[in-house]
């Protein structure tokens, strides 16, 4: 009988872990969603510039920023009295892109179920 070999959670591990459930409670709201693709797309912008955008007051998008940049994810260049947000790795966008196809898969599947309960009570399936 083979002999089952059991890898613990070590210090080192569950750190790595902790920074990217960082990250990933750093995503994990739709403003900041939206500010990672719009800064994937349209390349660095002002604060003032995604205000306009996301339709929110400027100390909200400040904060949903300054909490993006804590986690790594963006950095700033200033340029005379204006601070320009970029995406430091635009490689998180192809992550956020396996989201989107992950989330479109399970609609299609969820429509074709739904279609099918619907057939069959009317007798079509």
């Amino acid at each position: 009988m083979k002999k089952v070999e059991l890898h613990l959670m070590g210090p080192h591990q569950r750190a790595k872990y902790e920074a990217l459930a960082g990250v990933l409670k750093a995503l994990a709201h739709p403003t900041r969603l939206f500010i990672v693709e719009e800064l994937a797309r349209q390349g660095p912008r002002c604060v003032c510039e995604l205000t306009e955008r996301i339709g929110a007051d400027i100390s909200t998008v400040s904060r949903h920023l300054a909490l993006l940049k804590k986690e790594g994810l963006l950095s700033t260049t200033k340029q005379g009295t204006m601070i320009f947000y970029h995406l430091r790795f635009p490689c998180v966008v192809n992550f956020l892109e396996c989201l989107h196809s992950a989330l479109a898969e399970q609609m299609e599947e969820k429509l074709h179920l739904l279609l099918k309960q619907v057939g069959e009570e009317q007798g079509v399936y």
